[in-house]
């Protein structure tokens, strides 16, 4: 059985990498380390950046692959901390991603599907972004997902054309899986998408109950236990808090699904967006209608159960997060999963309308490309630089975005906060005083251990009464007391109210001491407000949720 392994995983990776495919890899690379090392740290990535400064079995809205993902580009930059470093493994595992979702197509439906499935990932904006850009979830999920369906392809469809008999993959399959849960709790949907397939082919259904079926669910259970033990101890609060986010509201709304449907189409990019959606529908009512359909050609069987496994393991995402959304606010990466393996669909598709119009194919994706790459570049140019904001003296064109209206401003500069803080004396014999750092907003709190940590390593955390996140568990209400903290907040949070006067009676003062202006663009487009608070006398109240670690 080990020499037939080794045979066959030989076999899996001595087929040669095309050179279109090296040069799609590569080109992709280079465009998202752009946008890696200018754009400022998002929110939910300046909080996974304290996952890496608290390592757990698992995190309270997170299991724990994000950090191990976040942490990646700060072994290999010994700690050094920026936006770049943190973000340094979701770029090499998206590469990693692309080349499976090719090899996936081409496994499946042949070269030319595998190579435009390849691009027309790289080319989604949203799939640029969110999986291979910024460090989120989603950048191991969709590493493992696309494995998990490459390795299916595998599984189910071997190329001697005999008749399936499950096999030793069937238990790398729930490895894959298992590790796709501990990403992010999508994975879940993968499994089920998994055994549905199995459910729904004749031939395939032996998967189900041959001996390794109970290795595959040994493996993903073996995968799993970390975080079912980390949650068992927490009074399952992970799970809790994931499955609150999708209880439904007062009604449903079709001009909220509507309105989500819209949204979708533009993360995607439209010209790849409408057709994705288009060709994805059609497979699927196709499917469904499938049964009732007599006569079917005995050459179309073996497309339509591939489709049928690309199906299931994409429209149970698409269709689940698009049609929660006609009752709750979706965040836009929430059925991007399915999508994105979607996109082998449409590359089937389009290899057939490639025959008879190629230039029209090719325009059609090259305008895209260069039209997707251009807008992604004029906005990394306006938040890194301000080149649309007005005043600001790199504007073009004299800028049309206020600097006061803009929501990009949010985006911390942590290089440039970092660097006000050196030069300014006070606020350097401040943080020298100090026992520890916190703020009022659970992402501002990453957003400034990143840009202190050079400085001087402090621990910090979060005091809100209404959403600590996982700082409720890396800490004690009473780890304080007594203890001189150094609060900061942002203009946002500190010029709607003064933010400080509901710290007063915790600490024995507190006292501003100074200011850190952020510039874009010339322009001062955000502040940071700097105040020693001295001898903390009693805990801060804790949100319900984290009770537990409190």
């Amino acid at each position: 059985m080990m020499h037939t392994f080794l045979q066959t995983t030989q076999k899996w990776w001595s087929v040669p990498i095309n050179r279109q495919v090296t040069w799609i890899l590569a080109a992709g690379l280079f465009l998202r380390t752009i946008f890696a090392f200018w754009l400022q740290p998002g929110f939910d990535e300046a909080y996974y950046y304290l996952y890496t400064q608290y390592p757990d079995w698992s995190f309270f809205d997170h299991p724990p692959l994000v950090a191990i993902t976040t942490a990646i580009g700060l072994w290999f930059s010994g700690e050094t901390v920026s936006q770049f470093t943190i973000r340094i493994g979701s770029l090499l595992l998206y590469t990693g991603t692309l080349y499976l979702l090719y090899r996936a197509g081409r496994r499946l439906f042949g070269f030319r599907v595998g190579l435009l499935a390849l691009i027309l990932a790289s080319i989604v904006p949203i799939f640029q972004v969110a999986f291979g850009t910024m460090t989120l979830p989603d950048v191991p999920l969709m590493f493992f997902w696309t494995a998990t369906l490459w390795g299916a392809s595998e599984e189910f469809f071997p190329l001697d054309g005999q008749r399936y008999r499950p096999t030793y993959r069937l238990a790398i399959l729930g490895l894959l899986v298992g590790l796709a849960c501990i990403s992010k709790y999508h994975g879940f949907l993968l499994g089920a998408g998994l055994v549905g397939f199995c459910l729904t082919s004749r031939e395939h259904r032996r998967a189900l109950y041959s001996p390794w079926a109970l290795a595959s669910f040994v493996a993903f259970f073996a995968t799993l236990y970390p975080v079912l033990v980390w949650n068992a101890q927490h009074d399952w609060i992970s799970f809790t808090f994931q499955a609150g986010r999708s209880v439904p509201a007062k009604g449903y709304s079709l001009g909220k699904l509507f309105g989500l449907v819209l949204q979708e189409v533009g993360y995607l990019f439209p010209t790849i967006g409408i057709p994705l959606w288009w060709v994805s529908l059609r497979v699927l009512v196709a499917q469904s209608l499938s049964p009732f359909v007599r006569r079917i050609r005995d050459t179309h069987q073996d497309i339509r159960i591939k489709q049928r496994l690309v199906l299931w393991l994409s429209a149970p995402v698409f269709l689940l997060f698009t049609l929660i959304g006609g009752y709750r606010s979706v965040l836009p990466t929430w059925a991007m999963p399915g999508f994105f393996i979607a996109t082998i669909l449409l590359a089937q598709k389009v290899a057939v309308w490639q025959i008879p119009s190629p230039k029209l194919i090719r325009r059609w994706l090259l305008g895209s490309a260069i039209a997707v790459n251009l807008l992604l570049l004029l906005a990394l140019s306006h938040v890194a630089a301000g080149t649309l904001q007005t005043p600001s003296n790199t504007a073009l064109f004299g800028g049309f975005i206020p600097a006061q209206g803009d929501a990009s401003v949010q985006l911390v500069d942590i290089a440039q906060l970092r660097q006000g803080f050196a030069q300014q004396p006070q606020l350097m014999q401040a943080l020298q005083r100090s026992d520890f750092v916190f703020s009022n907003r659970f992402h501002l709190s990453g957003h400034i251990a990143m840009a202190l940590k050079p400085l001087r390593s402090l621990p910090v955390t979060c005091f809100d009464k209404r959403d600590m996140r996982g700082f409720a568990f890396w800490s004690q209400a009473t780890d304080w007391l007594g203890k001189t903290g150094l609060y900061l907040t942002s203009n946002e949070y500190q010029s709607q109210e003064d933010s400080a006067a509901e710290y007063i009676p915790y600490f024995r003062s507190l006292k501003k001491v100074g200011e850190v202006p952020l510039y874009r663009g010339g322009v001062v487009v955000d502040r940071f407000h700097v105040f020693l608070a001295q001898e903390q006398i009693k805990p801060f109240p804790r949100p319900r949720e984290g009770s537990k670690g409190a």
